[in-house]
């Protein structure tokens, strides 16, 4: 029994240090990303084909593409701090009612899942994103964590960002992105692997109107953007 009692209390430690390792260990480069641009994502490093990839400052992307995709995927983005929970309640609640499981991700948890994690949903992936979520909010300024978004985010099969995006698309620059191709741009984010905006559906066509209306909603009641060089 002695021993038995020595091996439970030798794999309980060794459980407590391998933890604590883990929670440690992401700290250091989310604190370095900061600053520094990342040079690949774990969803790049899982495309199959081509990844078109080209990182921008925020100084050299439309402010219009920021406005759309707030808009059409967290309007509570100003607001939060890494979860919406009204919207995990909402998604709970018609799961339950027989809906189907909807996502209720804000803008900084799908930083944390583009970044270092892979698509499935489980819990322990979900518990993973809720971590790093948090070490996100509380090393970066809102400004860093949408101009990450808009660099990393899939826009396409294998194009990822707004500078490859709007090269891909519009033949212009991520800077000169007017409201409408910004909109556009927007609507694909929910699947970007099925809907193209390219060749936009009329369920994308749909999504744009939608969101160009409530960008000039969110715009008008939202917080102020900065949206200057980094500080």
């Amino acid at each position: 029994m002695a021993v038995l009692r020595r091996l439970r209390r030798g794999l309980l430690k060794l459980a407590g240090t391998l933890l604590a390792i883990g929670l440690v260990l992401p700290a250091p480069p989310i604190l370095a990303l900061r600053w520094l641009s990342p040079p690949t994502t774990a969803f790049m490093l899982l495309q199959d084909g081509a990844v078109d990839y080209r990182w921008r400052a925020r100084t050299e992307i439309s402010p219009s593409l920021v406005w759309a995709v707030v808009s059409a995927e967290d309007q509570k983005f100003f607001q939060h701090h890494g979860f919406d929970l009204e919207s995990i309640r909402d998604a709970v609640e018609d799961y339950r009612a027989g809906r189907g499981l909807r996502g209720a991700s804000t803008i900084s948890q799908q930083v944390a899942k583009n970044l270092f994690l892979w698509p499935d949903q489980n819990l322990l992936r979900k518990g993973i994103e809720a971590y790093l979520t948090l070490l996100i909010e509380a090393c970066w300024p809102k400004a860093r964590i949408l101009e990450v978004y808009v660099n990393t985010v899939e826009f396409g099969n294998g194009l990822f960002g707004a500078e490859a995006a709007a090269r891909q698309v519009f033949g212009t620059s991520a800077a000169e992105l007017s409201n409408a191709q910004a909109a556009l741009l927007a609507a694909v984010l929910p699947s970007p692997k099925r809907f193209d905006a390219s060749a936009p559906s009329p369920y994308v066509r749909g999504r744009q109107a939608w969101i160009l209306e409530q960008m000039a909603r969110v715009r008008a009641g939202g917080e102020p953007l900065d949206w200057g060089p980094r500080g």
